[in-house]
């Protein structure tokens, strides 16, 4: 199931991809909710996997997508997280899982034109995966933590390498307005995966930088939820991202940075398309 944040008449509301319309997820379900958020903490994500079956869809020509989760209460993202990436970058596998936080501000629309930030000239792209916690999660362990996933989707960690290093914490290149955009859906473990792992690549104007799967993670996602939940309570609409494999433009001779005008699709096979145009 593809579970996505839609703008129409009604306002911004949670909904499911059908063919090539959206169904309304509240109104399958017949109950008085909006948002993504709201959906996965009710518990009835089944149920509208059911319901949404024979339910009315809208065209998906009159809708406006959004982030799929527009509002978590945190977008957590992981860093030097591929074994190809932290070779290409010259540093030693970590032996704890490395992670910084974004805000909502960051979050950006399937298809969005980002503007780049007026404080770097060095913004470079990082193709990921990222997941969304569907259950509260606290001090769980490695072995059932993949119960506590709703689904996946793409994230672009747009980062200002010249903000990023500036200071010992990484956090200054990575918040600016737009800087995470991700979507299309969140993918449902079901269809998100194919043998346990997901694949996805990205492609600037037109070229392939980065192409990978999950296999290639040090830590997996049962490994981070199990770190992350001895930390702080995770909750229904969390935001974690899983870091970028080898191929970003910071580390290419010459080196390559994003310009006004750049087209960003990062593709997977099962999680989609998310296209985005710098500005």
């Amino acid at each position: 199931m593809r579970i996505v944040t839609y703008r129409g008449e009604g306002g911004d509301r949670a909904g499911v991809l059908v063919g090539n319309g959206i169904v309304d997820a509240w109104a399958a379900l017949g109950g008085d909710g909006s948002t993504v958020r709201e959906l996965l903490a009710s518990g009835r994500v089944e149920e509208l996997r059911r319901a949404g079956e024979s339910a009315q869809s809208l065209p998906l020509s009159d809708v406006e997508l959004l982030p799929p989760v527009p509002d978590p209460d945190k977008v957590v993202c992981i860093g030097l997280n591929y074994r190809s990436h932290a070779a290409e970058a010259g540093i030693d596998p970590p032996d704890t899982p490395t992670f910084f936080a974004k805000f909502r501000n960051a979050l950006a629309a399937p298809g969005a034109t980002v503007p780049l930030p007026g404080a770097s000239s060095k913004v470079d792209f990082e193709a990921e995966v990222a997941f969304v916690i569907g259950t509260e999660c606290r001090e769980v362990e490695t072995v059932e933590a993949g119960r506590y996933v709703a689904g996946y989707m793409l994230l672009n960690d747009l980062s200002a390498r010249d903000l990023q290093f500036a200071t010992p914490q990484w956090m200054p290149g990575k918040v600016f307005d737009g800087a995470a955009p991700c979507g299309p859906a969140l993918v449902t473990r079901d269809e998100g995966e194919v043998d346990g792992s997901v694949s996805f690549s990205l492609e600037l104007n037109g070229e392939v930088m980065q192409d990978a799967s999950t296999d290639d993670l040090i830590f997996g996602i049962p490994d981070l939820i199990a770190h992350l939940s001895r930390l702080m309570t995770l909750e229904p609409g969390d935001i974690v991202s899983t870091g970028t494999p080898s191929g970003v433009g910071s580390t290419r001779d010459p080196r390559i940075w994003l310009k006004a005008g750049d087209e960003i699709v990062i593709s997977s096979p099962t999680l989609g398309r998310l296209e985005t145009r710098l500005a």
